[in-house]
């Protein structure tokens, strides 16, 4: 009687380092979106410098980017110089204590920067503050 040998059935398995390798990226990459080490989307802007700049904490802002190029904008959004006071009360009315956080290039001219400011004074809006980066740093 003649017999055959049996191939010998090879067991499939599953790579796991390149699994691995996939959950670890999609781990960094949420962690970053998280702390928003990935920038926002917006305006760039080159911030002035300060010696002597204050953290404020991130409740209750509005951010009015002032931007090259007579480019505005409020919290990422454009938005034209005379529908501002509309928007941000629209905003004061939803949060109590609103704050005007301008974030202003260094290369804006200073006239346009006072002349916003002047609006919002004009306006209502009292707490005003203008963004800058710390130099110390």
């Amino acid at each position: 009687m003649r017999s055959w040998d049996q191939p010998n059935k090879k067991r499939l398995h599953i790579e796991i380092i390149p699994m691995i390798d996939v959950m670890m990226f999609l781990l960094v990459f949420f962690i970053l979106i998280s702390l928003n080490v990935i920038p926002a989307l917006g305006i760039k802007t080159k911030l002035p410098g300060a010696n002597h700049s204050q953290t404020l904490k991130p409740q209750n802002n509005a951010i009015l980017t002032l931007a090259l190029n007579n480019r505005l904008q409020l919290d990422g959004k454009d938005i034209d110089e005379q529908s501002i006071v509309s928007q941000l009360n629209e905003l004061k009315d939803k949060k109590n204590n609103l704050v005007v956080i301008i974030r202003s290039d260094k290369g804006v001219e200073v006239q346009r920067l006072v002349s916003i400011m002047d609006l919002l004074k004009g306006s209502g809006f009292n707490s005003i503050s203008i963004a800058t980066h710390n130099k110390r740093s």
